[in-house]
């Protein structure tokens, strides 16, 4: 719990740096995959849901269709369903409800939820998804524009980033034994389906693996 307003605000601005990074990062994957700047930009925008973002750049990457990798964004982008209902309040009412219903994201949420006052929670949520939002979409121009201008991206390693950065948005979640067992299994999945199914689709399968096996584990 924050003690006064002013920590909230700057752990905000905190976590926005860190998320820039993040952005630029996605940025240069994008481009690095063979997606324009505009196009980047554009996901940052219209989507602003990191993991389902490295997840469709990841899948085009390997040659999978567009069709695949926007099932599995959307696969990994339900979580957010429960987001809404946890906070509808906060958001308000209204057209600001559109508006609030896209700043929606793992960490807006978190901020809000931890506030036990109806007026902080508010300013946890709108602080951080607009510092957040900003953040994303300058980090992912920055990267799109640097990854352009380097010759060959492989020399720098920026192809092995696809599974590292989807590696680090899977751990937080694996907080117990049966997580980390149903991660493990849906990896198994994925690599036994890779041989045998087109590209992007193992994706999907191991997707829908850890969303049925998280589900029975509860």
């Amino acid at each position: 719990m924050w003690r006064t307003e002013a920590d909230l605000l700057g752990d905000v601005l905190a976590l926005a740096a860190a998320i820039t990074l993040v952005g630029a990062s996605f940025g240069a994957l994008a481009v690095t995959a063979g997606l324009p700047v505009w196009l980047a930009m554009a996901m940052s925008l219209l989507v602003f849901a990191g993991g389902s973002q490295f997840l469709v750049v990841g899948v085009l990457a390997a040659g999978g269709s567009p069709l695949a990798g926007l099932v599995g964004g959307l696969l990994v982008n339900a979580r957010h369903l429960p987001f809404g209902l946890a906070i509808a309040d906060v958001i308000g009412c209204g057209p600001v409800r559109w508006l609030g219903a896209h700043l929606l994201i793992d960490e807006s949420t978190a901020f809000a939820r931890a506030q036990d006052e109806p007026h902080r929670a508010r300013l946890a949520f709108w602080s951080s998804g607009i510092a957040l939002f900003v953040g994303w979409n300058v980090g992912t121009l920055v990267g799109a524009i640097a990854a352009g201008r380097i010759g060959e991206p492989e020399a720098f390693g920026i192809d092995a980033a696809f599974p590292a950065a989807l590696l680090a948005l899977l751990l937080p979640g694996l907080r117990g034994a049966a997580d980390r067992r149903v991660a493990a299994g849906a990896a198994a999945i994925a690599l036994l389906a890779t041989p045998l199914l087109p590209a992007g689709l193992p994706v999907l399968a191991a997707l829908a693996a850890l969303g049925l096996g998280r589900e029975s584990a509860s």
